[in-house]
């Protein structure tokens, strides 16, 4: 499955440049915030494949006009082609502003999903507009990561937690992929080309590696 990923930077490659075909061969879209709603609108019009969208804090716009075409899977988790997918949008509070949260709402919100996670056997990609606490992030209150997306992996080691809000251009030095445990941690800004096989289930991590965790 070729999923393409998008957050953060509307690529002129794919929009202000955009050629036929360039979209040829995904299965679907997967954007994790801070993108216009004409340029989410356009990518789901030129490949005719589904798009589905969490919240980034420049995102209020899509309270009263959401991406036409598009569907939102904040707090849900929704099954796109044998992969279940959760969403979980907005970053750290550092202002008034709309889709931000404590650390301790965070975590409420991973709990009220939980049971969905259980019931479905596990999830195998999470998508947020932050990373995860210490994981890609930034020192500065705005782009630090949330505490609350690690024991989500620990607990349930999804293949791929996805993000964006932290540019590579901000010079921070991090690589686009991180891994934590059994989960790959991508920054997902700009865009990128995931491929991934839904029938594929990483082994869970041991006793001994959580006991290492906590230990730490």
């Amino acid at each position: 499955m070729r999923i393409l990923l998008v957050a953060d930077e509307e690529a002129p490659y794919l929009w202000d440049y955009y050629q036929p075909g360039r979209l040829d061969g995904i299965d679907c879209i997967l954007s994790c915030g801070d993108l216009k709603q004409e340029y989410l609108e356009f990518l789901v019009t030129m490949s005719n494949k589904p798009l589905y969208y969490i919240h980034g804090n420049h995102d209020k716009g899509y309270v009263h006009f959401p991406p036409e075409g598009c569907e939102c899977v904040e707090d849900r988790l929704q099954e796109i082609g044998g992969l279940r997918v959760l969403g979980l949008g907005g970053c750290i509070r550092y202002n008034p502003g709309p889709f931000q949260y404590t650390d301790q709402e965070m975590a409420a919100r991973v709990r009220r999903v939980r049971r969905k996670i259980k019931k479905a056997g596990g999830v195998d990609i999470v998508i947020t507009h932050a990373p995860p606490r210490g994981l890609g992030d930034a020192p500065d209150n705005a782009h630090r990561g949330f505490a609350a997306f690690l024991p989500l992996m620990d607990e349930f080691h999804p293949r791929y937690l996805i993000h964006g809000h932290v540019h590579q251009s901000y010079g921070h030095g991090h690589p686009r992929t991180l891994q934590y445990g059994n989960t790959t941690v991508m920054n997902a800004v700009g865009w990128h080309i995931l491929e991934i096989d839904p029938s594929e289930r990483p082994p869970r991590k041991s006793w001994l590696w959580r006991l290492a965790r906590i230990g730490r």
